[in-house]
């Protein structure tokens, strides 16, 4: 690319290609795609975003280019890969000046440059980092804030590679950078406090810049530039700088207004103090051993004594908690249980957590974090006045939880307590105590207090099992503060709901499961909003517990369902609708067809909400598994669901519609249960199959459920669907087998295995394509004994059940094979006994003997041939499906099923569907289940007998070994 000439026409072309108008805009960004492997177009790119005299939005997508440009071409095995010699001269042109006026582009070509750096330093690019150095310890402003900016985004790019080698390399940069980085950090920080001091805010928020990308850049060092950072004094010297810094930037904001432009940013710099910390404990947990006591006094300082009131902020305060967190569970910290295994690091880190965490300093942290943390805030309050979904969804943990706050203190206060529960369960102990009865409702203070008390009971519930008799303080306290109606006691009702959601998986007898659906029955009437909704919660928590007793519920179902349906009608909030459905939907799994009495409301309501749903495609996914619940509650009355029912499936398996991508696996588990649910194919349920080939060419993590449906139809209506869909389905199998792991492989033999069960004729018909690569598999040996095993299962019913069939096929592989048609069946039986072992399912090798057997009696001289190998299958398989009689002494084979039989269904157990009693229909008339395997063994011998005469035969018995001859005539005794 000419230079003169390009640069012109390049501008041109980006010129165009920040246009509104796409007229303009989409010839400009094809021309530039062309021009992206032409040498010379980089360079021309870097003159333009290097000029400021041009448009700013240009220059912006000039450097956007080069960037993307780094990322296909740079790296010398790529494709249209640029040349040894335009690189050098860009990397150049890229470091030749710092002076970068507009802030966003400066960003984005420090960030160019570290790409550029993570491939080529410091080898090819040796001086990058001298020129960086140089450049920051120059005076002009600009120039050294835009070399910082560059240094700071290329010691991250190098920080973050993962090889040995770059380790090693970026460890080598470190050791050489370190003192200079620390003495830049340490220079700017002194800058920015004594202009605070002096109340030069302007200059006060340069320096603070420089401050914060220095720091960053020693925060990368500090952690990942050192294999052994505790030997290193300058490292440690950092590290406990770190701590008299904090104080002075948390002193500073004394002085520093709210309204103050640095306060932003003075904020993000003392987070940043503590993120060096904890990442430093995290990749360095030895090391970090000399700062564990200082860590500590630091942290618990500021969280829990004064010395922090009116200086810690909440992102402060909420990492300091982490640190006293990450410092109380860290594992390289706890020694052995046999202390003379730990190592003497682990010991000298517990002793220092010993004699730090006393019994005053842990009874002040726990109480503090009860007292204090726990309650709820003003503005929590408000917003469950004001906005009471929210809150609920929040409170529950939802997404859009915004007081990170909370759930930091909550997990503190867990793992605190689980490391010292000896010590702070009395404590707590001692707080519920001074709570007990009912409180004042004219004293806010209290309610919050008990209020906060109570969720640390919940919160505690694992760790207080030995400490506690929930039920004996559900019957005597708890019931009773449920019974305060005043409205401000809400809180204690929705806080109790809670607390027994928390207890009903640790302690709580079954027999108060009845008391607890009555107190469900009636929080679901509460007239507060927040408190129905946690007690929607609880009662989910309370019917997935393993105690759950059907029968126990069921005098409550009818009005609970009716509630629970009310809730979900009265709440307008996505993230509500979707909790209050889940509920539902457990109910719905848990009584099964119990449910349907009492689910018309909800089954009317239900597409509606489908339609006002359409933006909110998690809302769907909800709504998806509650119809999946639904339908296998309903059993074949889903079947009245379909007009709304498979316009769903229709819509959430379509691949060509957006949505798909948030549905698709609720949409086909939906999709299977309605089919192994329909007592009948219908026409619409038939037609939504047209969605599978493009599902099946997905090639998902939702290819198993795929494989089910298709089953599925085959059970429903294997004439009807074959017909209209097998010639598509051999397609897509045939395009799936070429490559496909051995699993998949298998579930697509099975769908023809399936096939074959249940219309054998049909079956080998539609699946003809497939047949010939499952004969050759066999020939072969395959190796993969499962599809081995399937294999042999499909030649067993083709043999068994359509023997005109496997002549024809037979015929057309002797062909393939060059073999005469006898000679290739007697390698098929040779196989079939040699790999007989592969066959593991008691039924495929019954199947296997039978088919076998069918080649009886043959005068062919390759079946005989064979008879040894086919006497000794039939022997194994006899041996796998013959049970003896204690009362007669004779066998019988276990596999025969003589009538349908309804099975007694336990509490437990799911009722069958109705793909169940096809399968089991099916079953009765399967030669697997219908015939004696003993029986067809002796009249399959008797055959050979008579066709050969008594003396051929005996010859032909002769053959078989003695210890299999005795065995097989035991079995055939009496016949």
């Amino acid at each position: 690319m000419d230079m003169d000439s390009a640069s012109s026409v390049v501008l041109q072309a980006l010129t165009q290609a920040t246009s509104q108008d796409t007229a303009l805009l989409k010839p400009a960004e094809e021309q530039l795609r062309q021009w992206e492997t032409q040498p010379g177009f980089y360079s021309v790119l870097l003159n333009i975003f290097n000029n400021h005299m041009l448009d700013v939005n240009v220059r912006w997508l000039a450097v956007l280019y080069f960037k993307n440009g780094i990322d296909r071409y740079w790296r010398r095995v790529a494709p249209h890969a640029l040349s040894e010699e335009e690189k050098t001269s860009l990397r150049a042109g890229l470091i030749t000046n710092f002076n970068e006026p507009v802030n966003q582009i400066a960003t984005q070509i420090a960030v160019l440059i570290a790409k550029v750096a993570r491939l080529d330093c410091p080898r090819q690019w040796p001086e990058l980092i001298p020129i960086l150095l140089e450049s920051v310890k120059g005076q002009d402003g600009l120039r050294q804030h835009r070399a910082l900016l560059t240094f700071y985004h290329v010691t991250k790019t190098l920080a973050s590679k993962r090889l040995a080698q770059d380790k090693r390399l970026f460890q080598d940069l470190a050791s050489g950078i370190y003192s200079f980085a620390c003495s830049l950090w340490s220079h700017h920080t002194d800058c920015f406090l004594q202009q605070v001091v002096a109340g030069e805010q302007a200059q006060a928020l340069g320096s603070l810049e420089r401050t914060l990308l220095s720091l960053k850049v020693l925060r990368k060092l500090t952690v990942h530039g050192f294999q052994e950072p505790q030997q290193n004094v300058e490292v440690m010297g950092f590290l406990n700088a770190v701590f008299e810094r904090l104080k002075q930037f948390l002193e500073c904001s004394r002085q520093v207004g709210p309204e103050s432009p640095c306060r932003e940013k003075l904020e993000k710099t003392t987070i940043l103090y503590t993120k060096v910390l904890l990442d430093f404990l995290e990749v360095h947990p030895c090391a970090f051993i000399p700062l564990i006591q200082r860590s500590l006094e630091f942290a618990v300082s500021y969280v829990f004594t004064p010395a922090g009131e009116g200086l810690a902020f909440e992102r402060f305060t909420v990492q300091c908690m982490n640190l006293i967190k990450t410092i109380v569970k860290n594992d390289a910290y706890k020694p052995c249980k046999n202390m003379e295994d730990s190592k003497p690091e682990s010991l000298e880190a517990h002793k220092i957590k010993t004699a730090f965490f006393t019994h005053p300093t842990l009874t002040e942290i726990g109480r503090r974090l009860v007292s204090h943390y726990f309650l709820l805030t003003e503005e929590e309050l408000a917003m469950w006045e004001e906005d009471p979904e929210s809150f609920a969804v929040e409170e529950t943990g939802g997404d859009s939880w915004k007081y990170s706050l909370r759930p930091c203190t909550e997990v503190l206060f867990l793992d605190i307590f689980h490391n010292y529960s000896q010590t702070l369960t009395p404590v707590l102990l001692e707080m519920v105590q001074n709570l007990q009865g009912p409180t004042n409702v004219e004293d806010p203070v209290q309610l919050l207090m008990k209020d906060a008390v109570y969720n640390a009971v919940g919160l505690a519930a694992y760790e207080l099992f030995d400490n506690v008799d929930f039920d004996q303080w559900f019957k005597n306290q708890l019931l009773c503060e449920l019974q305060v109606r005043h409205n401000r006691y809400k809180l204690i009702r929705r806080r109790v709901i809670w607390l027994i959601g928390q207890w009903i998986s640790v302690k709580f007898k079954s027999d108060l499961r009845p008391l607890l659906y009555e107190v469900i029955l009636s929080l679901m009437q509460d007239p507060d909003l927040v408190v129905r909704i946690e007690t929607a919660t609880t009662l989910k928590l309370t019917v997935d517990d393993f105690e759950f007793r059907t029968e126990q519920f069921l005098p409550y179902l009818e009005s609970i369902f009716s509630l629970l349906f009310q809730l979900l009608q009265q709440v307008n909030e996505c993230d509500t609708k979707m909790q209050v459905l889940h509920v539902i939907s457990c109910v719905i799994e848990r009584v099964s067809i119990q449910i349907r009495p009492y689910v018309g409301c909800l089954v009317q309501y239900l597409p509606l909400l489908w339609r006002q749903s359409e933006e909110h495609n998690m809302l769907r996914c909800a709504i998806l598994t509650t119809l999946i619940h639904l339908v296998q509650g309903l059993g074949a009355e889903s079947k009245n669901l379909y007009p709304f029912l498979l316009p769903v499936i229709q819509l959430s398996t379509d691949v060509s519609q957006p949505p798909h991508v948030y549905l698709l696996e609720d949409g086909l588990e939906l999709w299977l249960v309605t089919l192994e649910n329909s007592p009948a194919i219908t026409p619409e349920l038939l037609r939504i199959f047209q969605n599978m080939p493009a599902l099946l060419e997905l090639s998902s993590e939702n290819l198993r459920t795929c494989f089910q449906i298709v089953n599925a139809y085959i059970y429903l209506s294997a004439s009807d669907f074959l017909q209209s869909y097998a010639e598509g389905l051999c397609k897509s199998f045939c395009d799936l087998l070429k490559d496909i792991t051995n699993e998949g492989q298998v579930q697509v033999l099975k769908v023809v295995e399936i096939a074959l069960k249940v219309s054998p004729v049909l079956g080998a018909h539609m699946f003809q394509p497939l047949l010939p690569s499952v004969f050759r598999g066999v020939v072969d040996g395959e190796r993969y004994p499962v599809v081995m095993s399937t294999y042999l299962g499909i030649m067993g019913r083709v043999l068994l059940q359509n023997a005109s069939f496997f002549s024809v096929l037979l015929t057309q592989m002797a062909g393939e094979y060059n073999q005469e048609v006898g000679q290739l069946l007697g390698v098929v039986i040779e196989m079939w006994v040699d790999r007989m072992d592969n066959i593991t399912q008691p039924e495929r090798r019954k199947l296997s003997s039978l088919a076998l057997l069918s080649l009886l009696p043959s005068d062919n001289s390759v079946v005989q041939e064979k008879f040894c190998g086919i006497v000794n299958i039939c022997v194994e398989a006899l041996h796998d499906v013959m049970t003896e009689d204690s009362d007669t002494g004779t066998f019988k084979d276990c596999m025969l099923m003589s009538h349908l039989e309804e099975p007694k269904l336990s509490d437990d157990e799911e009722p069958p569907t109705e793909q169940d009693k096809r399968k089991k229909l099916l079953a009765l008339e399967d030669p697997v289940h219908s015939v004696s395997l003993q029986q067809y063994v002796y009249e399959k011998l008797k055959a050979q007998q008579a066709l050969m005469g008594d003396q051929g035969f005996g010859a032909l018995m002769e053959t078989v070994d003695t210890e299999i001859v005795r065995q097989l005539q035991e079995f055939l005794q009496g016949l």
